[in-house]
């Protein structure tokens, strides 16, 4: 009884992996679970999906010779719709190796997961669309042979130049940066320059403007006002009127590079088959798991060392099959002689499903975990990290760091609408002047100095 009350499911199996007894903490379990009614008798291995079938002669092994075994998730035939995952575990409980199997339904965890992953990826999609936007922009930008300027409508100074111009100006584009326009075209001619800042102050735009540099070149100067996000700017151009020659700089050759790259980077690259059984590591996943030698991996399954569980590996490579591809899953690292080191994997599917390969790409981000506060260090100060956290931390204290998170951000948002006018924010958010002053400090946006209880007015 006590057994069957601390887990969702509970086998009694005897020397010979037969089920003897059968108990459920829900009553619903048993009718969603195929044919429970003709478990007693059978054998365990019997009565699974076929994919779970070796998981179980690897669990009773295990059990048999160190009285318990590392818990795996187990698929049930359910009695409608997919399989059922249980994550299970097998004590042994005498010399005869009969054992006593807990399982627990992780149908929530795993759909939980499933879909802030689908979420993840969602907006990995549009992220990756704007990249693809932005690589454009920039290959035409640095590419194009005319001269191109981009220019702070409010300041004057350039914030952008292609190589193109750089050459025009003679200047290198870290020197380029930061100085005014047109000051930085080291016109003789005054009254061209005062003609370009008054065309900038009054129509925020210059037309087929005729401009002679050094050397005797003329150039046409075109340009057009444009705004991004909350701040303003002049795309300008340069069109020569008389023929010119600009260098284009010559790419380096990498390619001779990419393998050695491959087995030297930080981060852990490991490449299995469709099943997760490891072919090639380098060196540093092999540092993360505390293996010696890359034969020891060799065709081993990588859920022995990646994952927190075995759901896992289990949505991981699930959703790889669906999507092709995956950034930045949450996960850990178990090594051979140590604890569990905290990291994100990226993953790409390769081949075609007759062939497929996995490539995983492991990153150590125990180094970005900061001071270690409260009873939950690993609570996040950001929204970003709050989605890897579902299933390692309480809900309570979930709900309690998301409504601090949000709280700051209001915070924050209020006093760069106000200009950090303090009094104008705290009316904004429906504060009193002292409120906001202790949420300040209690959010680290005020120096204890700044602020003095007793002194507000």
């Amino acid at each position: 009884m006590l057994i069957a009350v601390a887990s969702d499911l509970a086998l009694a199996l005897d020397d010979e992996g037969s089920i003897r007894d059968a108990a459920f903490q829900r009553a619903d379990l048993p009718l969603e679970l195929k044919n429970t009614d003709q478990w007693i008798g059978r054998a365990w291995q019997a009565v699974v999906a076929a994919d779970s079938q070796t998981k179980i002669e690897q669990m009773l092994q295990e059990a048999a010779t160190r009285k318990t075994s590392r818990w795996r998730e187990i698929r049930f035939p359910a009695t409608r719709g997919p399989d059922i995952p249980i994550l299970c575990s097998a004590i042994a409980i005498d010399e005869h190796n009969r054992c006593v199997v807990i399982g627990r339904d992780v149908r929530a965890a795993a759909a939980l997961q499933q879909k802030l992953i689908e979420a993840q990826i969602a907006i990995e999609r549009d992220y990756s669309r704007m990249r693809n936007v932005e690589s454009r922009y920039r290959i035409l930008f640095h590419s194009s042979s005319e001269p191109v300027l981009i220019v702070d409508a409010a300041t004057h100074r350039v914030i952008e130049a292609n190589p193109a111009a750089s050459t025009l100006m003679n200047e290198n584009p870290t020197e380029l940066m930061g100085k005014l326009f047109p000051d930085a075209l080291l016109l003789d001619d005054s009254a061209a320059a005062q003609a370009i800042a008054f065309a900038f102050r009054t129509q925020g735009r210059v037309e087929g403007l005729r401009l002679k540099l050094e050397n005797d070149r003329e150039f046409r100067l075109d340009g057009n006002f444009f705004r991004q996000d909350a701040s303003s700017f002049f795309l300008l151009r340069f069109s020569p009127v008389g023929p010119i020659t600009l260098a284009a700089p010559a790419a380096p050759d990498v390619a001779s590079r990419l393998i050695k790259f491959v087995e030297e980077a930080p981060d852990g690259l490991v490449l299995t088959d469709r099943d997760g059984r490891l072919l090639r590591a380098n060196a540093a996943f092999l540092q993360l798991a505390q293996v010696e030698d890359e034969k020891l991996v060799h065709g081993e399954i990588i859920d022995r060392w990646v994952g927190k569980s075995s759901v896992d590996f289990s949505v991981l490579v699930s959703n790889l099959r669906r999507y092709r591809s995956l950034k930045l899953f949450s996960s850990v690292v178990r090594g051979e002689h140590g604890s569990p080191v905290d990291v994100e994997i990226s993953a790409v599917a390769l081949g075609a499903d007759n062939d497929l390969t996995f490539g995983f790409a492991i990153r150590n981000v125990d180094r970005r975990i900061g001071a270690k506060l409260g009873p939950y260090p690993e609570l996040p100060r950001s929204r970003e990290q709050l989605t890897d956290l579902i299933g390692r931390v309480p809900l309570k204290e979930l709900v309690r760091e998301t409504t601090d998170v949000i709280e700051r951000m209001c915070i924050e948002a209020a006093l760069k609408l106000t200009g950090d006018n303090r009094a104008t924010a705290a009316e904004m958010l429906g504060l009193s002047r002292q409120s906001l002053y202790v949420k300040l400090r209690r959010f680290g946006l005020a120096d204890a100095s700044e602020y003095d209880e007793n002194k507000v007015e």
